[in-house]
Formats: structure tokens, C-alpha cells, sequence
């Protein structure tokens, strides 16, 4: 349906409101020619220009993030997909989980224990903890430490938020006197307590580091680790021809990143299930033929039998049963991804079993001839399956690096929706699926990490000595991280959950405990790179804090800081000198993202400049969770008290294109929408009622008429009467701006002159006065903010007509 409101000699251009083509992901506009300008009279009594401010439209339930939702065919699909990349890590351990653990031929008994421990640890630490327990305490489908903090933030008052998107984070705290008196108590002591909540923040954000720095050595290990294999084959192959055919495995590895993670994943389940399947057939024919008694160990009294008899050595020793479960952080992580129903199905229906199998499977052939434990997978191959292994085994070890790399995008994306890091360009490479993203600066960036890493330690032992430490303290946090979790989020009383969390953290401790004796020989380096990227997390989120507190002035309504005065022209308020505030011909458009109220580009703009636009539109982006927004859903327009100022939220999906060339276009034609639909809702369905203001001018509702599915507002001039005809016709009147249509008047004649993209360039200043340490960490952050910011030049609209206004700010 087509709707145009005109005079009966001077029509206007007609608003479409049903066009459903688009031109670049966004509603598309037909150019908007600069044609004579016309005039509107409102049919109701005249409204104070120093009205209200209506609704911002700025509260929408679709603003807050949700967990996708799939049907039974997709989450079947996710599984298989998450095969392909989450199990790459865990699923190659039996490689080398054997050989890591003894150094020399095992007897039967500690070859149990060994087992047993492998068995349990996987049961224990990946199975009840990771699929059972924690992949609950996920944050709207997202995954990780760091979300479960961000969990944690919604349900206690433990961490600051960016006022720009107050209204995107849905708070869920519940009221004191609904909480047991032991949840109530548990709450009040962390946010009451600086040290508490500045040490879950520490705890979240060294999660994250130490998941990057394993996502550095992660890669290097297993592809240097899968080339070093060809020597069963091919023994004369030297080392340097090892170190330059890992490097380029991984260029390639990460050069094949931009596809998304739907694609390889499509890509590499294939390779991960056959390397699974392999190892469970392996190992039934293993247990078959050799020692079936093997299966005792999953009596977990042998694994305990070994700790106790084997003393220190067999607490050394568990550095090498934790690598069984290593890539179990990435596991968390990845759900995102993936979603929490499609791991538990990938990895109690596949990989847990699998994995069962194959650990079963190599203990028969070790007790056997336990001189097979030096490289337990290859030597416990059946004959005739060896080179078909090796290659399956070399492409698993390959594709193993992507959990933790697509663990890495998932974090890196966390972290900049918490301001703990820059805002840098995310891509989303999935149309059905929106937590798979691809981080093309963090992708570059491994893999130069990666590849130094690899040429520098250039074998798998001297890696193995730095690997292990960053995973045993993620898993640890995430024990007391979920703890809090299932007090402050699942309401379970602090001590039914304080039993079960002892336990868990007494294997973490015994792990960690037992990984920290590597620290000398090269865990020092994970440690030391997860320590440097938290630090700088922790130093972006506490100069964003300070910015926040010195842009505090400038976030209030319009009406706090300029009025309508008695002679119908704006003024500032007291507060800025009353000053009068002059009107410059104009359509101004003024940038402000996700904003919540008026924009500091424009309070300073009116309050320096002591002028302002003649039409005022505050330019809104809410980026939501999803592929497209449907054009009748995507847009928001509100009036604001001051006249001629609107307000337009977009809301739009991550594959749309917003900010287009015909931006202008776009932004008039959904005002005039606003102006002309709110006239016709207080009219009801077309209709309008001339007011006293208009008699004078002879003016009258004719009616409303429907002709060719179009509905016209129509105002005709009344046929003079004879004594009007004698008589001198009054001239008619410029309609009052506080009219419709004078609000369309003035839009039509803004327009037409000129449009201007007016956005801010904040620069800051450390106050004199700070002591040295806030100064140096306030000038550090500045540093980072200068070179990470968004170039004027890269928006897509006319750059002539942008407007960068600068302005300093003391923090």
C-alpha cells in the first residue's frame, strides 16, 4: 500500500512503504530528487515545541543476545561438524599420551595405573566436569571463561559497563530477600569486596590469555608432531626438511581460515571420524588379540595404586596422563560455535567411546610388548594398516589445531563485546549459524606466532615441555569460575556445591600441581606470553573505565542542556550561560553507534558552536545477533523534545550492509515516514480535523480518498465566496514549526540544502596532577586508542559532506 499527503495543486513525492528490494543488505531508496519544497498543515490542536521526548527506542528485546535454537536434522549436523573441529586436539592424544608418560618399558601394574588415570581423567575432567557440568554455565550460547564471567556480570554487580550499550545487556540479578541467606551472603561479600571482584576479572581475562598462548603452541606442536611421524616411513628425512614442511603446513593451515569454520569443519570431520573410528577399531582388535585383562583399570583403585606406589615419580608422571585431555578449554569454548547440545552428542556418541578404545586397545598391545610404548599408536597398528594410519594420523595431527584456533576468533570476540580489548573487524561466516566468526587480524597474527614457534623449538619434545601449564590453570578456573556459577546463576546452596567442587579442584591442583615441574624447561614461555596479552586486555579495559568517567558530563537528555525559549528559539540551559542558540541551514546526521541517549558529538557540537542544524537526526547502529533484519523490522524513529530532532535506531543483522551512499536518502525518508505515520495514528485511519489556527486560512479536510490502492491525505483551498471575492485575501501563513506540517516543511528544506555526516574525534588527555603510574597506563591506553581507531575515511558515504568535530577530554 502507497500513501502520499498533498495539496490539491501541489503534490508531493510519494512515500513507499512497501518496497522489498534491497540494495547492499539495507532497505533500498529510490533517489530522492531536490525538487520545489512544499508545505503540510496539521489537523489537530498545535503541540509545545518543549514536549517530551518520546519513546528513544532504544529498549528492545531483540537487542539482547539469545542461544540459537535448532531443530533435531541441524544439531545432528552441528555434531558431525564439531567433530571436525573440536576433538582434533583431544582425539590425537593417544599419539603420544603413553610415550609421555614413562620413560622406559612400563611394568603391568603401572601400565594399569596408567590407564586407569588416562580412563578416569577423561570420565572425571572431561566427561562429568566439561560435557556434564560446565557447558551449562554458558553466557547465551557462548563459551569459555571469560563468558562465565560475563555470566556472572548479569547476575551480580561485579563489573562496570560501557553506558553506550546499558540498554543491550540484560541484567537478571535477582533481589536480596529472594536469595537463601548463604547465597545472600556469598553475593554481598564479592560485591562488596574490590579484591573479589577485581579478582574475577583478573581470573576471566588470564583464561582467555592463557587459551591464545596454547592457540600460539597448539599448531606447531601437532603438525610438527604429525611431519616428524613420516620417519617411520621415511627415516633419513633431516630436520630442517621437517621445520620447512611444518611451516608451510601451517601458512596453509591458516591461509584456508577464511572459509569459516562451517566449511572446514564440513571439510575436516570426515578426517577426524576416520582417525576416531581407526583408533576404536585398533583398539577392539588390540584387546581381542592381546590382553583383554587390561579393562581392570577401570577400577579406579589402580590408578590410585600407582600414585601411592610410584610416589613422586608417578606425580611427575601426571603430566604426561593430562595430555589426554588436553584441548578440553577449547572444547568450552567452541560451543559457540556449535552449541552445547551438539558437543555432548559429538562427544558422548563418538569421541568419548572412540577415545575409551583406543587408550584400552594400546594398553593390550603394551602389556604385551611394552617396548611398543616409545610410539604407542604406530607400533600398535595391525599389520598392513600402517601407511593408510600414517596418512589418516598426519591429516588429524594437522586438522588438530583448529579447535583451539576457532576457540581464539570465539574469545577475541568476547572480549571486544566487554571493551577488554579494541574494537577490530569481526567476520561472520555462517548465514545460519551466528557464533561462527573469523578474526582476520588474530588469524595473521597466529599464524606468525606459530610458525616462529615452530622454526625456533623445531621438535615436539621441547615443545611438550612448554605445553600442559596454561590448560591445567583454565580448567582450574573454570572449576571455581562455575562454583560461583552454581550459587549466584543455579541458586544451589553454597555447601551442596562446596563438597562437589573440592573434588574437582583437588584433580585440578594434583594436574597443575604435577604440569608446574615444566616451568624451567619451557612453560615459562606460555606463561610469560599469556601474562604480557592479560595485561594488555586488562590495560584496554581500565582506560575504557576512564573514558567512561570523563564522558559522564556529556551523557544526559537534549532537555538537560537546551530549551525552547519564550521567543520559540532554542537556548542552552543555566548550566552553559542561557546561551541562544543560532540555526544553521541543513540536514544533520550525527554519528553515535549503539548510543543510549543524546550524542557528546552533539552536545559539544551545540554547546562550542552555539548553533545547530536546522534538522537534527541521531544516527543509532544495534547490531543483532542474526543474519538479516527484515526492512520493516529494522528501523526505529522517535521524536525528541527539542523541534526538528529525531532519533533513528537501526537494527541490523551482521551480514547487512548499513551505512551505504545513499545513507541521506535512507535517513529522510524514515523521519518523513515518522511524521506522516504519527499524523495519521492521531487521526485514525486517514482521517484529520482542520484546527482553529487553520479556519483562517480557508482550509478544510476535504476527504479521504482511495483510489489505485493509494490513500491521500488531500487539503483543498475552499471556493472563495462572493465577499471573499471583494475583499482582500488574507495571505496565508507559514505553518507553525510545532505542526506536521511544519515538521515536514523544515525536514523538506534541510534536506534540499544540504546533508551533513557530522561525527565526533574524541581526543583525551591525562589531568595534570595523576601520579606517575596512572599516567603511564592512561598514556599507554591512548597510544593503543590512536592506532586502533576507525578512519573517517573508511565510512561509505559522500566525503564531502562528513564532518569530523574534535574535542578533548581530561581523564
Amino acid at each position: 500500500m502507497e500513501s502520499s499527503i498533498q495539496f490539491a495543486d501541489t503534490p508531493l513525492r510519494e512515500i513507499k512503504t512497501n518496497n522489498t528490494h534491497s540494495v547492499g543488505g539495507v532497505y533500498p531508496l529510490r533517489s530522492l530528487s531536490r525538487g520545489p519544497k512544499g508545505s503540510y498543515e496539521e489537523q489537530k490542536a498545535r503541540e509545545l515545541e518543549n514536549a517530551e521526548d518520546e519513546d528513544a527506542g532504544l529498549r528492545d528485546e531483540r537487542d539482547f543476545k539469545a542461544a540459537q535454537v535448532f531443530n533435531l536434522r541441524q544439531m545432528l549436523f552441528l555434531a558431525y561438524s564439531s567433530v571436525g573441529v573440536i576433538y582434533g586436539d583431544i582425539g590425537t592424544s593417544p599419539l603420544y599420551v603413553f610415550s609421555s608418560t614413562f620413560a622406559s618399558e612400563p611394568s603391568h601394574a603401572d601400565l594399569l595405573g596408567a590407564l586407569s588415570l588416562v580412563i578416569w581423567s577423561l570420565t572425571l575432567m572431561v566427561t562429568v566436569k566439561y560435557v556434564l557440568v560446565i557447558l551449562h554455565a554458558d553466557n547465551d550460547g557462548e563459551g569459555g571463561t571469560f563468558s562465565t564471567y560475563s555470566l556472572l556480570a548479569r547476575y551480580a554487580n561485579i563489573a562496570n559497563r560501557d553506558p553506550r550499550e546499558a540498554s543491550l545487556i540484560r541484567m537478571e540479578r535477582t533481589l536480596t530477600n529472594e536469595l537463601g541467606r548463604s547465597t545472600r551472603n556469598v553475593r554481598s561479600a564479592i560485591e562488596n569486596s574490590p579484591f573479589f571482584r577485581n579478582l574475577l576479572k583478573t581470573i576471566g581475562v588470564l583464561a582467555v590469555s592463557m587459551v591464545m598462548a596454547d592457540g600460539v603452541l597448539t599448531p606447531a606442536q601437532t603438525v610438527l608432531g604429525a611431519v616428524q611421524g613420516l620417519n617411520v616411513v621415511a627415516p633419513g628425512i633431516t630436520k630442517s626438511t621437517i621445520v620447512g614442511v611444518s611451516c608451510a603446513i601451517l601458512i596453509l593451515l591458516f591461509l584456508l581460515q577464511p572459509l569459516g569454520v562451517h566449511k572446514l569443519s564440513f571439510v575436516f570431520a570426515p578426517i577426524v571420524l576416520i582417525w576416531l573410528s581407526l583408533n576404536a577399531g585398533f583398539g577392539m582388535y588390540n584387546l581381542a588379540r592381546y590382553d583383554h585383562s587390561v579393562l581392570k583399570a577401570f577400577n579406579p583403585g589402580y590408578a590410585f595404586n600407582y600414585l601411592i606406589r610410584n610416589k613422586e615419580h608417578g606425580w611427575k608422571s601426571l603430566g604426561g596422563i593430562l595430555l589426554a585431555f588436553t584441548g578440553v578449554e577449547a572444547l568450552f569454548a567452541d560451543i559457540g560455535a556449535f552449541s552445547r547440545q551438539a558437543v555432548q552428542l559429538s562427544w558422548l556418541c563418538c569421541a568419548y567411546p572412540c577415545l575409551l578404545l583406543a587408550y584400552t586397545g594400546q594398553a593390550s598391545y603394551i602389556s604385551v610388548k611394552p617396548e611398543a610404548y616409545s610410539n604407542p599408536f604406530y607400533n600398535c597398528v595391525p599389520k598392513g594398516w600402517i601407511i593408510p594410519s600414517l596418512v589418516i594420523g598426519v591429516l588429524a595431527a594437522i586438522v588438530a589445531s583448529q579447535a583451539i584456533i576457532t576457540a581464539t576468533f570465539q574469545l577475541m570476540g568476547q572480549l571486544m563485546k566487554l571493551s577488554y580489548f579494541p574494537q577490530i573487524k569481526v567476520v561472520h561466516t555462517s548465514k545460519n549459524h551466528h557464533g561462527q566468526l573469523y578474526v582476520p587480524a588474530v588469524n595473521w597474527l597466529l599464524m606468525i606466532g606459530t610458525v616462529l614457534i615452530a622454526a625456533i623449538y623445531n621438535n615436539t619434545t621441547s615443545l611438550g615441555n612448554a605445553y600442559g601449564v596454561c590448560v591445567m590453570f583454565v580448567t582450574f578456573f573454570d572449576t571455581c569460575m562455575v562454583m560461583l556459577v552454581a550459587i549466584l546463576v543455579w541458586h544451589i546452596k553454597p555447601y551442596i556445591v562446596f563438597l562437589p567442587w573440592l573434588t574437582i579442584a583437588c584433580l585440578d591442583g594434583a594436574f597443575l600441581s604435577s604440569s608446574l615441574v615444566k616451568v624451567p624447561d619451557g612453560a615459562w614461555f606460555t606463561l610469560l606470553l599469556s601474562i604480557a596479552l592479560a595485561s594488555v586486555f586488562i590495560l584496554w579495559r581500565f582506560g575504557k573505565e576512564q573514558q567512561w568517567s570523563a564522558e559522564a558530563s556529556d551523557r544526559f537528555p537534549t532537555s538537560h542542556f537546551v530549551r525552547t525559549n519564550d521567543e520559540g528559539r532554542l537556548q542552552l540551559t543555566s548550566m552553559f550561560a542561557e546561551k541562544t542558540l543560532s540555526t544553521i541551514e541543513g540536514f544533520g546526521i550525527f554519528f553515535d553507534k549503539a548510543g543510549e541517549t543524546t550524542p557528546i558529538v552533539f552536545s559539544q557540537f551545540i554547546r562550542k558552536l552555539i548553533t545547530t542544524p536546522e534538522v537534527v537526526v541521531f544516527f543509532h547502529l544495534r547490531p543483532l545477533a542474526t543474519p538479516s533484519v527484515a526492512p520493516e523490522d529494522r528501523y526505529s524513529v522517535t521524536r525528541l523534545g527539542i523541534p526538528n530532532c529525531y532519533r533513528l535506531v537501526v537494527r541490523h543483522g551482521y551480514m547487512d550492509e548499513v551505512i551505504t551512499p545513499d545513507l541521506a536518502s535512507l535517513v529522510f525518508e524514515k523521519v518523513r515516514n515518522h511524521i506522516v505515520s504519527r499524523a495519521l495514528d492521531r487521526e485514525g485511519e486517514g482521517r484529520a480535523v482542520v484546527t482553529g489556527a487553520d479556519v483562517g486560512n480557508h482550509e478544510h479536510l476535504n476527504s479521504t480518498s482511495k483510489t489505485s490502492g493509494k490513500t491521500a491525505i488531500v487539503l483543498e483551498k475552499s471556493a472563495p465566496s462572493s465577499a471573499d471575492s471583494e475583499s482582500k485575501r488574507v495571505p496565508t501563513r507559514t505553518p507553525s514549526p510545532a505542526t506536521t506540517s511544519g515538521r515536514l516543511m523544515a525536514l523538506e528544506r534541510a534536506y534540499n540544502h544540504e546533508v551533513l555526516y557530522i561525527m565526533g574525534k574524541e581526543q583525551m588527555k591525562v589531568k595534570k596532577g595523576t601520579n606517575w603510574i596512572r599516567h603511564i597506563l592512561l598514556k599507554a591506553f591512548l597510544f593503543m586508542r590512536e592506532n586502533t581507531r576507525t578512519k573517517i575515511a573508511s565510512l561509505e558515504v559522500d566525503r564531502d559532506r562528513i564532518i569530523e568535530v574534535g574535542f578533548v577530554k581530561d581523564v
